[in-house]
């Protein structure tokens, strides 16, 4: 019990003391720890970005791809063509069934005959 008592005044001085001690501490190392983590992930953005200049100064067709995805460039005489992402208008599943004069079709065309009598 005396021990008890004796300890007790340290420990309060070393966990509260004046400039709070071992709680102040382990607080300071949490944040120690938390920039350490930044300063590498910054360090790595910053290798990826210097390879990014690199590639961009040396590489033409990695400029072109990067001019054409980010500011929509194109060639001269090259044309565009943009089809809706809405895919609700096609079916892939739907069954297309054909018509009957249309099979008829397809048979005298196997057989090199044209519909209307001529050959192929």
């Amino acid at each position: 019990m005396i021990i008890f008592l004796f300890s007790l005044p340290i420990v309060v001085l070393l966990g509260y003391g004046k400039d709070r001690g071992l709680i102040r501490l382990y607080h300071a190392e949490m944040e120690r720890q938390a920039y350490i983590e930044k300063i590498r992930s910054l360090s790595k953005e910053n290798e990826e970005l210097i390879r990014e200049v690199q590639r961009l100064r040396n590489d033409m067709k990695h400029v072109e791809s990067v001019a054409r995805k980010e500011l929509n460039l194109i060639k001269q005489n090259e044309i565009i063509y943009r089809f809706n992402s809405d895919e609700s208008h096609f079916n892939p599943l739907e069954t297309v069934t054909p018509k009957a004069d249309m099979s008829d079709e397809n048979e005298q065309h196997e057989e090199g005959v044209a519909k209307d009598g001529s050959d192929e």
